[in-house]
Protein backbone atom coordinates (compact mmCIF):
# COMPACT_ATOMS: atom_id res chain seq x y z
CA UNK A 1 0.00 0.00 0.00
CA UNK A 2 1.65 3.57 -0.53
CA UNK A 3 2.27 6.12 2.20
CA UNK A 4 -0.26 8.67 1.75
CA UNK A 5 0.84 12.28 0.02
CA UNK A 6 2.81 14.10 2.86
CA UNK A 7 1.73 17.62 3.43
CA UNK A 8 4.80 19.91 1.92
CA UNK A 9 5.81 23.07 3.03
CA UNK A 10 8.39 25.60 0.91
CA UNK A 11 11.31 27.42 2.86
CA UNK A 12 12.83 30.43 1.46
CA UNK A 13 15.80 32.79 2.90
CA UNK A 14 15.83 35.97 3.13
CA UNK A 15 18.69 38.96 3.74
CA UNK A 16 18.33 41.60 5.90
CA UNK A 17 21.19 43.99 4.76
CA UNK A 18 21.96 47.08 6.45
CA UNK A 19 24.28 50.01 5.66
CA UNK A 20 24.54 53.19 7.57
CA UNK A 21 20.58 53.00 8.20
CA UNK A 22 19.80 51.89 4.50
CA UNK A 23 18.21 48.69 3.50
CA UNK A 24 19.07 47.08 0.45
CA UNK A 25 16.61 46.12 -1.53
CA UNK A 26 16.28 43.83 -5.10
CA UNK A 27 13.05 44.74 -7.54
CA UNK A 28 11.60 41.65 -9.08
CA UNK A 29 11.91 41.37 -12.70
CA UNK A 30 10.80 38.70 -15.23
CA UNK A 31 10.11 36.17 -12.74
CA UNK A 32 6.11 35.82 -12.96
CA UNK A 33 6.02 36.80 -8.90
CA UNK A 34 5.75 40.11 -7.88
CA UNK A 35 7.65 41.62 -11.23
CA UNK A 36 8.20 45.34 -11.07
CA UNK A 37 7.96 45.38 -6.90
CA UNK A 38 10.46 45.72 -4.07
CA UNK A 39 12.18 42.35 -1.91
CA UNK A 40 14.96 41.32 -0.42
CA UNK A 41 17.90 39.57 -2.17
CA UNK A 42 16.57 36.03 -1.40
CA UNK A 43 15.71 32.41 -2.42
CA UNK A 44 14.28 29.33 -1.73
CA UNK A 45 16.21 26.52 -0.30
CA UNK A 46 17.66 24.01 -3.01
CA UNK A 47 17.45 21.03 -0.38
CA UNK A 48 20.34 19.37 1.56
CA UNK A 49 21.57 23.54 2.85
CA UNK A 50 20.74 25.07 5.79
CA UNK A 51 19.26 28.69 5.74
CA UNK A 52 22.29 30.31 6.38
CA UNK A 53 24.29 28.37 3.63
CA UNK A 54 21.14 29.16 1.45
CA UNK A 55 21.55 32.35 1.79
CA UNK A 56 25.43 32.86 1.03
CA UNK A 57 24.43 31.43 -2.20
CA UNK A 58 21.69 33.76 -2.88
CA UNK A 59 23.97 36.93 -1.18
CA UNK A 60 26.96 35.91 -4.33
CA UNK A 61 24.82 34.68 -6.93
CA UNK A 62 22.38 37.64 -6.96
CA UNK A 63 24.42 40.76 -5.15
CA UNK A 64 28.25 39.72 -5.89
CA UNK A 65 29.12 39.56 -1.94
CA UNK A 66 30.34 36.84 0.32
CA UNK A 67 29.36 36.25 3.78
CA UNK A 68 30.03 33.92 6.49
CA UNK A 69 27.84 31.52 8.42
CA UNK A 70 29.29 33.42 11.69
CA UNK A 71 28.16 36.96 9.79
CA UNK A 72 24.08 36.20 10.02
CA UNK A 73 21.65 36.01 12.88
CA UNK A 74 18.00 35.21 12.39
CA UNK A 75 15.96 38.12 13.39
CA UNK A 76 12.59 36.80 11.87
CA UNK A 77 10.49 33.54 11.12
CA UNK A 78 6.98 34.09 8.96
CA UNK A 79 4.96 31.10 8.76
CA UNK A 80 3.15 32.26 5.50
CA UNK A 81 -0.05 31.02 4.39
CA UNK A 82 -1.14 31.90 0.57
CA UNK A 83 -3.61 29.69 -1.51
CA UNK A 84 -1.31 27.59 -3.63
CA UNK A 85 1.32 27.17 -1.14
CA UNK A 86 2.27 27.66 2.40
CA UNK A 87 5.69 28.93 3.29
CA UNK A 88 8.74 29.07 6.26
CA UNK A 89 10.65 32.48 5.59
CA UNK A 90 13.41 32.92 7.07
CA UNK A 91 15.32 36.57 7.70
CA UNK A 92 18.80 36.41 8.18
CA UNK A 93 20.59 39.54 8.80
CA UNK A 94 24.48 40.15 8.20
CA UNK A 95 26.84 42.17 10.12
CA UNK A 96 29.63 42.40 8.10
CA UNK A 97 30.14 41.03 4.31
CA UNK A 98 33.03 41.03 1.73
CA UNK A 99 33.11 42.54 -1.72
CA UNK A 100 30.39 45.42 -3.05
CA UNK A 101 27.45 44.37 -4.09
CA UNK A 102 26.68 44.44 -7.84
CA UNK A 103 23.42 43.10 -9.86
CA UNK A 104 25.04 39.94 -11.18
CA UNK A 105 21.28 38.99 -12.45
CA UNK A 106 19.85 41.63 -14.21
CA UNK A 107 17.46 39.11 -16.20
CA UNK A 108 16.26 38.53 -12.44
CA UNK A 109 16.44 42.03 -11.18
CA UNK A 110 15.29 45.51 -12.71
CA UNK A 111 17.18 46.75 -9.72
CA UNK A 112 19.83 46.20 -6.30
CA UNK A 113 19.78 49.71 -4.69
CA UNK A 114 19.42 50.75 -1.18
CA UNK A 115 16.74 52.53 0.41
CA UNK A 116 16.59 54.48 3.95
CA UNK A 117 15.08 52.34 6.47
CA UNK A 118 12.55 55.32 6.90
CA UNK A 119 11.40 55.85 3.47
CA UNK A 120 11.32 52.73 1.49
CA UNK A 121 9.21 51.75 -1.85
CA UNK A 122 5.82 51.58 -1.91
CA UNK A 123 5.65 48.53 -3.61
CA UNK A 124 7.60 46.43 -1.53
CA UNK A 125 5.93 42.93 -1.22
CA UNK A 126 3.81 42.94 1.83
CA UNK A 127 5.41 39.91 3.51
CA UNK A 128 8.53 41.80 3.28
CA UNK A 129 7.29 44.23 4.49
CA UNK A 130 5.29 42.95 7.42
CA UNK A 131 8.64 41.11 8.17
CA UNK A 132 10.85 44.43 8.33
CA UNK A 133 8.11 45.88 10.31
CA UNK A 134 8.51 42.85 12.78
CA UNK A 135 11.78 42.71 12.99
CA UNK A 136 11.86 46.67 14.01
CA UNK A 137 9.57 45.32 17.09
CA UNK A 138 12.42 43.17 17.79
CA UNK A 139 9.73 40.06 17.50
CA UNK A 140 11.09 36.87 16.20
CA UNK A 141 7.97 35.05 14.66
CA UNK A 142 4.91 36.60 13.13
CA UNK A 143 2.40 34.39 11.07
CA UNK A 144 0.92 35.96 7.18
CA UNK A 145 -1.64 35.67 5.54
CA UNK A 146 -3.93 33.95 7.67
CA UNK A 147 -7.73 34.42 7.92
CA UNK A 148 -6.90 34.93 11.97
CA UNK A 149 -3.35 36.12 11.80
Amino acid sequence: MAEAQRFKIFIAAYLVLEDNGKLLLHKRANSGYEDGNYSLVAGHLDGAETAKHSIIREAYEEAGIKLTTESLEVVHVIHRFSPTREYIDIFLKANKWQGQVVNKEPHKCAELAWFPKDNLPDNLILPVKHALEQIDQAKTYSDFGWQNS
